[in-house]
């Protein structure tokens, strides 16, 4: 039996999205391309790049995982790249996307041997909260002032119009890309290729796919340009679950059970935006499940069991491939989750391990 705590990807329930993916693709002449700074895990890149044209980075860092590890289109972006940064970032990718006009002219004749874009801000977006909000009030997220854009447009063939935030509203995204053809329309005839982002949860249940792809297809036909997509969620929705082993149970009003694995360090997108996990179990028996760092508020929530918790029991953390082993840290010391791959043959690979010398070399 595999040791506790570890991520645990499952191949079968990835090639369930890999399939709407490709659905989505042929439907709609669409290109979709990994959201790194999402799920970066390569060891099941083999499985994803048959799916998929590429990957997108905000960073040089993923620039490189994407182009070294995945291979098809390399996207890069950044809010901001450094002088030291920018020939690598060329070097790297097939397109590189600036996310103002200063960055843009700044590096203007590096650049300018690749296909290059620019964020586009609307100015509204389908996030419910503002720490992610793309268009919050005075954001750096972009340009919005089309006549600013129009004085640069030629020297760009793309834009990058990141607003979708687990957008799984259809009618909503139809809404909101009539307003960007409404405002912007003038801009986008000039270009070659459009990224519409991430953030469209079209791999949810029951989502119209079949209506986002006459969609996408409709607005690539009327302007003339090649749609990219760029899913982080959606590529990996349900596909990974973080496994942990209760060590203590106990009653402070409520019965609790500490795990052997921490929100702040391994899910720290739930603490973030103060959310609780999801368990795919239930039951009768209510218990708060707890982190073992010394947090206070290290809680992936409370759920409902089919018996009362007791330690040495294993417990499953569903949903937790986004935004976590892109984000999970040392905090406390806390032993980092292994990855472990749940292969389409039912068999277990141990992916990678992590122990006192990766503690330790991360400090110093």
């Amino acid at each position: 039996m595999i040791q506790t705590p570890f991520y645990l990807i499952d191949r079968a329930k990835l090639a369930r999205n890999m399939a709407i993916m490709d659905l989505l693709r042929q439907a709609s002449g669409a290109k979709t391309l990994l959201a790194l700074k999402c799920f970066a895990t390569w060891g099941v890149f083999d499985q994803m790049r048959q799916h998929m044209d590429g990957t997108t980075s905000s960073s040089l860092y993923e620039l490189k995982l994407g182009r070294e590890r995945f291979g098809g289109e390399t996207h890069a972006y950044s809010v901001a790249w450094a002088d030291h940064e920018i020939a690598e970032a060329v070097d790297y990718a097939d397109k590189i996307i600036f996310n103002s006009i200063g960055q843009l002219e700044r590096f203007d004749n590096h650049s300018a041997g690749i296909a290059r874009g620019l964020r586009l801000n609307p100015r509204f977006s389908t996030s419910g909260f503002d720490l992610a909000d793309p268009a919050r009030p005075f954001s750096r997220l972009g340009e919005w002032d089309a006549e600013k854009i129009a004085r640069v447009v030629d020297r760009i063939s793309g834009f990058m119009i990141h607003y979708n935030c687990e957008n799984a509203d259809f009618d909503l995204f139809d809404r909101q890309l009539t307003r960007i053809e409404d405002e912007f329309g003038h801009l986008l005839q000039q270009l070659s290729w459009v990224s519409l982002g991430g953030g469209i949860h079209f791999t949810g249940e029951g989502y119209p796919v079949g209506k986002l792809a006459a969609r996408l297809k409709a607005f690539s036909d009327r302007f003339g340009v090649q749609v990219y997509l760029e899913p982080g969620e959606a590529a990996i929705t349900g596909a990974a679950s973080l496994e942990v082993t209760v060590l203590d149970v106990l009653n402070n009003g409520k019965d609790l059970a500490v795990v052997d694995a921490s929100v702040e360090a391994h899910m720290l997108d739930l603490l973030i935006y103060r959310i609780a996990g999801r368990m795919e179990e239930s039951g009768a028996h209510p218990f708060m499940v707890c982190g073992k760092s010394c947090l206070a508020g290290d809680v992936f929530g409370e759920f409902r069991f089919d018996h009362p918790l007791q330690v040495g029991d294993r417990i499953s953390i569903a949903d937790a491939a986004g935004y976590t082993m892109v984000k999970k840290n040392w905090f406390n010391g806390v032993k980092m989750p292994s990855i472990v791959i749940r292969e389409l043959d039912g068999s277990m690979t141990v992916a990678r391990e992590f122990g006192y010398a990766d503690f330790e070399g991360n400090l110093g």
